[in-house]
Order: structure tokens, then sequence, then C-alpha cells
């Protein structure tokens, strides 16, 4: 048994075979179709076709992660979807099922990616987790009792937590939310503003002499070469995870918290800060029992959060069947 799990980037989409085990043994990419509505789908199916026919014959299910929110019932995707605005709006779930003749299942992608944490990943074994995505923003799933937490439809948005209620607006139209100060646009923003009158800063010279140059992991290098400016913003950056992980820790009291996506690789040799910086906010005792992985996030582990997502979903809808039958 395999499933295709597609996971659409901002940037890039990827599609592959994913087995029953969580093992990915074929994928795809593509640059995803971020602003023509008629092509986005296409694009998709393009893809899930491209990588079944590696495999010679099609899967049993597909599972797919949008960076936004999702009517998961419907299938269709809500609004705003920032990073992929032709998706807003459109019934990708019914679209792609009809094209492929398979069930599709589609939901954020960072609620893709706690399943597949929790299935496949850092998490397997455990009954609740909290994934938190750093990347170019904050996104965060949550898995209690073995359950997907979506609430009324935006469960889990945890790099929207306030960690300073007179910090500085954030992209979401809130204020001094952990995005602001731990995603790669809110650090590499955060170093830009700070570098005015530094002209012999390690991140200018990085960035060739051009402040919009300057990308989060500049940041996160100049800082370990002892530059202070960037060396400001990875502390705040540090100290605004720990303030959350307190408040998952105290909140939700998981199993296991999960730091991933494309900031995570910078994030890691700094752990042993970052939980300093939750000690300060969690009760001693449930953050001892909390086991926090930073785990660096790729296109791979978004391709088996989706397909994670398909097979969670085959369950639930096939217990709920069950449970409901006359």
């Amino acid at each position: 048994m395999w499933i295709v799990g597609v996971d659409v980037g901002g940037t890039t989409t990827a599609a592959g075979v994913v087995t029953e085990g969580g093992e990915v043994v074929a994928d795809v990419t593509a640059p995803t179709e971020r602003s023509d509505p008629g092509r986005a789908v296409d694009a998709i199916a393009a893809l899930i076709e491209q990588v079944s026919q590696r495999m010679g014959r099609r899967g049993t299910a597909i599972g797919i992660g949008v960076p936004g929110p999702v009517d998961t019932r419907s299938g269709r995707v809500g609004e705003p979807v920032t990073h992929v605005p032709a998706l807003a709006g459109l019934a990708v779930g019914p679209e792609l099922a009809r094209r492929c003749g398979l069930p599709v299942f589609v939901d954020n992608d960072v609620n893709a990616l706690a399943l597949g944490e929790w299935m496949f990943g850092a998490a397997r074994g455990a009954t609740s987790l909290v994934v938190l995505a750093a990347g170019t923003g904050v996104g965060g799933g949550i898995v209690l009792d073995g359950h997907l937490v979506r609430g009324a439809g935006f469960g889990g948005e945890l790099g929207h937590t306030p960690v300073k209620f007179d910090g500085p607006p954030c992209f979401c139209g809130g204020r001094g939310c952990l995005a602001i100060y731990a995603s790669g646009r809110g650090i590499a923003d955060a170093a830009r503003a700070r570098i005015a009158g530094e002209a012999s800063s390690r991140m200018l010279a990085a960035a060739g002499g051009d402040p919009t140059a300057i990308t989060a992991a500049m940041v996160f290098r100049a800082a370990a070469e002892g530059d202070p400016v960037a060396a400001s913003v990875v502390d705040e950056a540090c100290r605004a995870l720990g303030a959350t992980i307190g408040t998952i820790v105290n909140g939700l009291n998981p199993e296991v918290i999960v730091i991933t996506g494309g900031v995570a690789r910078s994030l890691a040799p700094l752990e042993a800060r970052i939980l300093g910086a939750a000690r300060d906010h969690a009760f001693a005792r449930a953050l001892v029992a909390t086991r926090v992985a930073i785990v660096p996030g790729d296109k791979r582990a978004g391709v088996r959060g989706a397909a994670a997502l398909a097979l969670y979903e085959t369950r639930e809808r096939t217990t709920e069947r069950r449970r409901t039958a006359p």
C-alpha cells in the first residue's frame, strides 16, 4: 500500500510516493503556481500523475498540505493563502479527486507536518505533540490524545502567540507575535532594521553591502562569529521560542514538542539556550517531562506529512462511519 503526499510551498511544490511505514520511495518537484487559479490545480495534478507513473500504478489515497486555512470536510482552501494566493477559495480536494479517481484529503501544511512527526518521525509512539514550524513564518500543529486539534478552523496557529505585548506589528495584523521574532522573515527584518550606521556589520558584508539581501541564515552565522547586532536578534528569537514553549507546556502538557522548518537547522545548536529560556516560563516538572526535539525540515518531511494526513483521515472517517452506522 502506498499514498501520494503533496506539499505545496510558497516557491516549490513536491509530490511523493510514501509507504504505509512513512518511507518516501519516489518524489518530484516543480515551481509552485502562485498567481493563476486556472493553472494551480493543473500543476498539482501533473505532479501527482508524474510521481504515480514512476510506480507504474496509482496509490490508494492522496494527501495535500497547503500553507493556509482549509475546510477539511469540503476540501476547499480558505482565505487568505498569503504564500500561494492562486489556491484561495478553490475546491482543491473535490477537483483532484475527480481527476485522479482517488480519495483526496487537504489540510494546512503544518497540521500535516504534525501528523507526519506523530506517525513517522520524532514523536512516533507518543499520544500528544505540538509542532512549531519556523520558516518564512511560524506555523503550529497539535495532536492531543491521538487526535489532530483543528478547533473551529484556526487551531494550532501558535506562531501568532503574543510573546511581547508592546512588540512591533505582526504580518497577521496582531502585535508582538512569536513569528516576528523567530521566523525567517522576522529575523531578517529585525536585522535589517538594526544595522543602520553599522558599516562594519558581518551581516552587511555577507549580503554584499545590500541590507535587503540579508537572510536569517546570515544573521545566525554572524551571531556565531560575534556580531553584536546579529547576536541581539538571535537572543530575542531564543527567548521568544522559550516563552512559547512555556505556554505550550503549561497549557497543553504534550509529551513531545518538535521545532522544525527551514530555520530549525540554525536553531539546533542553540537548543540549550532555548530550553533555558523555557525554564523561565514553564512549570518545572512539566517541562522536564516534555521531550523537545529540533528537527531541520525539508520537502520530504512535508510530503511524508501530507501522506500521514491521508492515512489519518482515512482511519478517522472509517471509524466515524462505523460509529454512526445503524
